[in-house]
């Protein structure tokens, strides 16, 4: 089974927090309170942007409670304290009751639940955890009980891009919102508790709408076959641009981002992730044997010698234990400079997530 919140090991964090008052302005504005995350994500741009658009996301296909639901189990899946925590301690301020919670972590029999709520508890698991990714069967099983298909493909992206923010949760090593979670177990979280409906309705109207992309559009760009399976849905437009923005000439090189990319689909056994990596080297003037060598060696004499290290790193990502690879981290971190460290940590989280909502190809 997996961990409980007070079994999760968690490190000292990795990175400090970077006061940016624009931003925290801006996060706001568009999130109504600035996290420790937020903090620690400031200085890259395009990595700060995915963050509060992800925390700002409000499905358009599922309900909020499939949502809350999904959300923690994704985050415990990906033994990530920091998110798990929050997302438990956001449940209790929605009126969820602690034995409702507490059964779902123990992904036990819970009565509230019909047969569709079970299989999709269960998809969000096997998603998460992608030891395998789930297969078109399990897909398909969802829209046989009623799901649509454009509601499957919003929990796909929910899921995955829950694993993408989990892991910047434990790749920073960030620390827990204790307050936050200490007012939400307290009498004040019992009382907000007993008006839970109404605190799940304004939490619904904050955010402001995403624009909905044509398809032509969503194509263009890195890994946009997969994008477009998106098509429909506002999570297209989130996804296009964190990975515009990941893939714009940044502190890494392209190369280096498209091979760590490469790396974890090599790892969750995508096909499809994997092409489209190798398009994106082709382009950098790497050939197919190059490609294969670095992917078999988790090493290539064609990028930087510290940017190499980031191969191994990255296939450490997709499969971990929150405190080993965080001390995995924080000696790359003391090798390649927090800047670089930020970018790869955000680099990897991307490639997690959109390696594992690409089974929506299969």
């Amino acid at each position: 089974m997996s961990q409980l919140l007070n079994e999760i090991q968690w490190g000292e964090p990795i990175l400090q927090p970077i006061t940016d008052l624009a931003w925290e302005a801006e996060v706001k504005r568009r999130a109504g309170r600035v996290g420790e995350i937020d903090r620690r994500v400031a200085p890259n741009k395009w990595l700060r942007e995915a963050c509060v658009a992800l925390s700002c996301y409000r499905p358009s296909h599922i309900s909020q409670r499939l949502f809350n639901i999904g959300s923690l189990v994704t985050a415990q899946e990906n033994s990530c304290r920091y998110c798990y925590g929050a997302n438990r301690a956001f449940m209790k301020i929605l009126g969820y009751s602690e034995s409702f919670i507490s059964r779902i972590e123990r992904d036990a029999h819970v009565a509230e639940l019909d047969d569709k709520e079970r299989a999709f508890i269960a998809f969000c698991r096997n998603l998460a955890r992608s030891r395998p990714r789930p297969a078109r069967e399990e897909r398909d099983k969802l829209i046989r009980l009623g799901y649509s298909a454009l509601t499957v493909n919003e929990i796909a992206f929910v899921i995955a891009c829950g694993c993408f923010y989990n892991r910047i949760g434990v790749l920073t090593a960030c620390p827990p919102e204790l307050g936050f979670e200490r007012v939400a177990n307290g009498f004040v979280g019992r009382l907000l508790g007993l008006v839970g409906p109404l605190v799940r309705a304004a939490t619904t109207t904050r955010a402001r709408p995403t624009p909905v992309l044509d398809v032509e559009t969503l194509r263009s760009g890195a890994f946009g076959e997969v994008v477009v399976t998106l098509s429909g849905l506002p999570a297209a437009t989130v996804m296009k641009v964190a990975l515009d923005g990941a893939f714009a000439p940044t502190v890494l090189s392209r190369a280096s981002k498209a091979l760590m990319f490469a790396v974890v689909a090599r790892a969750l056994v995508c096909r499809h992730s994997e092409a489209a990596a190798r398009k994106m080297l082709a382009q950098e003037n790497f050939d197919a044997s190059e490609v294969e060598a670095a992917l078999a060696t988790l090493d290539s004499a064609r990028l930087p010698s510290s940017e190499s290290r980031l191969l191994p790193w990255a296939r450490a990502t997709v499969h971990y234990q929150s405190f080993a690879i965080q001390e995995q981290t924080r000696a790359l971190t003391a090798e390649i400079g927090d800047s670089a460290a930020l970018e790869a940590i955000g680099i990897a989280a991307l490639a997690n997530a959109m390696v594992r909502l690409a089974m929506l190809l299969e």
